[in-house]
């Protein structure tokens, strides 16, 4: 087991359960800490410590640092887009201060890496929509992309003034039977097969050639972990990088899982999220983390939906 100290925050959400877990296979179950402003994840509970914290309260998290030796933090704390687009000045407040309370406790106390998940929602309408290269125009219409944005320059800046190893992933929607997703414009792809097994129709809130990266969550892990195990030598990106898995639409989606669940219907009512999901890319190039540090995604839609409806009939007590 290796001695680093890790401290996980927001391990409640849809990427943090998952990643939390992973971590403490790897580095020993009481050397993550997990914590949230959330009661304790159900997948959580007697795997390892948990801290209630608030991440806006620098004091507390400087104190929570120290206390536990801590010597790598994972920041996956945010307010999503859809969520962000209902109160823009909460979701930049709470996404831009809580990056600032951790890199700047990172400086003080000279931790080893710091982990902080950016989002293809830094993009525009105006970048390329098919495979949107890792540098292109960077014009983002959403709260949320804005502070991903933001907080991309703000890790590239302590990385270079201070030396601090910063490390980012731009991550495309992802999709996970385990955890709820969080309030994204992507969400419609993790509801989509909850629906599918519960009431055999599903009503889109995105119409049916809308083409969005996605990624199966055990590739998002994978990424993450990759990316931070890597030599610092090989991170040639400091702010974030591009990550891609696969693209599809509602209406592909609705016929991989029409090959498991012949009757399954969808209809199409686009709402407020169409306009985010018309501002993002189609597809992203993730050619310079295949370079770096040898990223390649696992899963595809067929293979996705198989595992996908798999789980979720268990979870549901199906046959």
């Amino acid at each position: 087991m290796k001695k680093d100290k890790i401290l996980v925050i927001g391990a409640c959400g849809q990427i943090g359960v998952e990643l939390t877990l992973a971590l403490r296979k790897m580095y020993g179950d009481n050397n993550v800490v997990a914590s949230d402003l959330r009661e304790e994840h159900e997948l959580l509970k007697g795997t390892g410590p948990y801290v209630s914290l608030d991440v806006m309260n620098k004091e507390m998290l400087h104190v929570l640092v120290i206390r536990h030796n801590i010597t790598q933090v994972y920041l996956l704390a945010a307010i999503l887009s859809a969520t962000g687009e209902k109160n823009p000045l909460l979701a930049w407040h709470i996404n831009m201060q809580s990056l600032l309370n951790v890199l700047d406790i990172a400086k003080e106390e000279g931790l080893d890496k710091i982990y902080w998940p950016s989002s293809i929602a830094v993009f525009g309408p105006d970048s390329p929509k098919e495979t949107t290269p890792q540098h292109t125009i960077i014009e983002p219409t959403t709260i949320y992309g804005i502070s991903k944005f933001a907080g991309e320059r703000w890790c590239e800046y302590y990385n270079h003034r201070y030396g601090i190893d910063v490390r980012s992933l731009r991550y495309p929607g992802l999709i996970s039977y385990k955890s709820a997703p969080g309030g994204g414009t992507t969400d419609y792809a993790v509801e989509i097969y909850h629906e599918a097994l519960e009431e055999g129709h599903y009503k889109c809130f995105l119409n049916e050639n809308t083409y969005l990266p996605m990624m199966y969550m055990p590739d998002a892990i994978r990424a993450t972990i990759e990316l931070m195990e890597a030599d610092s030598a090989r991170i040639s990106v400091r702010s974030a990088y591009n990550l891609s898995g696969m693209s599809f639409s509602p209406k592909e989606i609705a016929g991989a899982i029409q090959q498991h669940i012949p009757g399954f219907t969808i209809s199409y009512e686009p709402d407020y999220r169409q306009e985010i999901a018309n501002s993002w890319p189609q597809s992203i190039d993730d050619s310079l983390a295949a370079k770096d540090w040898g990223w390649k995604p696992q899963y595809d839609l067929q293979k996705m939906t198989e595992d996908m409806l798999k789980n979720l009939k268990k979870q549901k007590g199906m046959k």
